[in-house]
Order: structure tokens, then sequence, then C-alpha cells
């Protein structure tokens, strides 16, 4: 089993920035993919980005490419989601997740979900 717990969340005005925090716990993470995918009211869940954990490798949904980036702390078994240039179109609840393995390029079939954390962005 992995925990994860997200963190981090707001009210930012458009055009601004947050930092988003999961904390991860339970398991040994090197083999891991753990990505952030967000649900609007009305909407289906979207996957965000993603890495691998022991890599480093990245992957981003072309609506966020060069404005969000997701990174790991090992040491302290965190992924981070930096939000720049944050559009109302942003606003959700986002979830990180993980799953054991798999191709960076590959958005599915995670086992692991967080609780979510809100994020809203005025216009």
């Amino acid at each position: 089993q992995v925990q994860l717990v997200e963190s981090g969340g707001g009210l930012v005005q458009a055009g601004g920035s947050l930092r988003l925090s999961c904390a991860a716990s339970g398991r040994t993470l090197s083999n891991y993919v753990m990505g952030w995918f967000r649900q609007a009211p009305g909407k289906e869940r979207e996957f965000v980005a993603q890495i691998f954990w022991g890599g480093g490798n990245t992957y981003y949904a072309d609506s966020v490419k060069g404005r969000f980036t997701i990174s790991r702390y090992n040491a302290r078994n965190t992924m981070y989601l930096q939000m720049n240039s944050l559009k109302p179109e942003d606003a959700a609840v986002y979830f990180c997740a993980a799953r054991y393995g798999g191709s960076i390029l590959n958005t599915g079939l995670y086992d692991y979900w967080g609780q979510g954390t809100q994020v809203t962005v005025s216009s």
C-alpha cells in the first residue's frame, strides 16, 4: 500500500503561481510512477503530469506544458507540482496518484490516490 497526502492548494489570481505537494508513505518508491491529475466540476478527471521516481523522467499534458513542473524530493518521499501562469481553466481539485512501473508515456493504471486539494483561480 502507498498512502498519499496532498497539500498546497488555495486561491490564486490568474497569472499567479502555486506549488502542490504530495507526501507518500508505505513503500519504497524507486520503481513507482507518480502523477498529478485534476478534476473540475462537471468534468472528467484528466491527466496533468507524471514522473518516474527512480530516474526522474517526466511527461506532461499539452495543456500544462511549459507552465507546470513536476519534481520529487527523494529524502522526503514528496512529489511537487509547481504551477505558474495559472489560468481560470486550471481551477480544479488536484489529486496525486501512484502506480508500480509502466511506461512514462502511459497515463493510466494508477493504483493509489490521494484525497485531493482544491485549486481556485480567479480571473
